[in-house]
């Protein structure tokens, strides 16, 4: 965890097995989604930073798990231009939350 902390990039395939998505599905959303400001290196390796990592989190979370259509993501994410920072704040409570019930397990 302290590692993921200082890194500042990503491979794809790194991301890929992060959010346990393919790489493919990741490509296509990077196509479909504007909000994906992915930097890629003189050779075109792609470089994910965690902006990007929570944009996807984001993404596959209104695809997957709420039922949104393409369409219905794209305007969900034009519309709401906090959503990637409440999804942020949310996934540090769950970070949170996590270390205190291991702390209580523990006691």
């Amino acid at each position: 965890m302290e590692d993921e902390v200082k890194k500042l990039y990503f491979t794809i395939g790194e991301v890929s097995e992060k959010l346990n998505l393919n790489i493919s599905q990741i490509r296509f959303w990077e196509k479909e989604f504007s909000q994906l400001k992915i930097s890629k290196t003189a050779g075109g390796t792609r470089k994910y930073s965690h902006s990007d990592i929570d944009i996807l989190r984001l993404i596959h979370k209104l695809l997957k798990e709420q039922g949104y259509t393409l369409e219905g993501a794209k305007e969900k994410l034009k519309h709401d231009k906090e959503l990637p920072q409440k999804q942020e704040i949310i996934n540090r409570l769950k970070t949170v939350r996590q270390f205190l019930v291991d702390i209580k397990n523990e006691l």
